[in-house]
């Protein structure tokens, strides 16, 4: 065992860590931030070329932060339980609300759990070890995102206030046990949590419809909203997170009277390497 913390350290390497550290800075959507890409720094020709070529270089890193390319197909056959996952996205998006956790928290458990179940088979008696999944997935994108993070037995109890009668079956789990999940979601992710999001590209692809960022923070509110609806159909699983984020974005756009309307194939054009899916997402 190393005297030191260095085998907590993410198995992802120097470059990979700097890059997302400049991700997180970049895309930030507080109030202070809403409209980065559409002023300031952005209206310098050369600054828009830069972060059109950095929103890039994310879009051709985002499928290794995706679940195995068969998974929707692993939900269709029922070789892994849709219903049960249906069920745990439902509880993940509750809590979220219930605690006030960000949105980007919730996708990321969605995320991991996905993640997870694309690359290990559960035992689906009982549901007692998908509902684990589902716990300790939250519980690992809450230490990721929140800055004040409830204990295990506290996320969990929270559950028994939101249950309806037909659900009271539903376990508690002992923090010990969580902690040995967490461990094994973290051996099967690589330790790769800093996952690239729909919400990475929703302030960019935003102010490609509203240059000006009048509507802005409006298309970034009502997107994050879908994006989040959609978590529980499996059908945007076919969907990488760039697709899904100018899917939302041209759904929101489509909402606001004031912006002109964008044709979805044309958004291809946003930025290199941005898949043609976007047409189809919005369906």
């Amino acid at each position: 065992m190393p005297d030191d913390a260095s085998y907590l350290l993410c198995a992802e390497d120097a470059a990979g860590a700097a890059f997302f550290l400049d991700a997180g800075a970049s895309t930030c959507t507080t109030a202070e931030n809403d409209g980065y890409w559409c002023s300031g720094a952005a209206d310098d020709e050369k600054e828009s070329a830069a972060a059109a070529s950095f929103i890039a270089e994310l879009i051709g890193g985002e499928a290794d932060y995706s679940p195995r390319s068969d998974y929707p197909d692993q939900l269709r056959s029922r070789s892994v339980d849709p219903a049960a996952r249906a069920d745990s996205v439902a509880w993940i998006l509750k809590v979220q609300v219930s605690y006030g956790f960000l949105p980007l928290t919730a996708y990321l458990a969605v995320n991991y759990m996905d993640r997870f179940l694309s690359l290990h088979r559960l035992p689906q008696e009982d549901g007692w070890a998908m509902q684990l999944l589902a716990v300790t997935c939250l519980s690992l994108a809450a230490k990721m995102e929140e800055t004040l993070v409830p204990s295990l037995l506290d996320l969990q109890a929270i559950t028994l206030l939101l249950l309806s009668t037909a659900e009271s079956t539903r376990y508690i789990f002992e923090p010990q046990t969580i902690l040995r999940m967490e461990l094994l979601i973290l051996t099967a992710l690589n330790w790769r949590l800093r996952s690239v999001t729909p919400f990475t590209f929703i302030d960019f692809f935003a102010c490609k419809v509203d240059p000006r960022g009048k509507h802005t923070r409006y298309l970034i509110a009502r997107a994050t909203q879908i994006i989040l609806a959609a978590l529980h159909d499996i059908k945007f699983l076919d969907h990488c997170p760039s697709t899904m984020a100018a899917a939302a974005v041209l759904c929101a756009t489509g909402e606001t009277p004031t912006l002109p309307f964008v044709n979805p194939s044309l958004a291809v054009n946003w930025c290199i390497g941005l898949a043609e899916g976007s047409a189809a997402a919005t369906n």
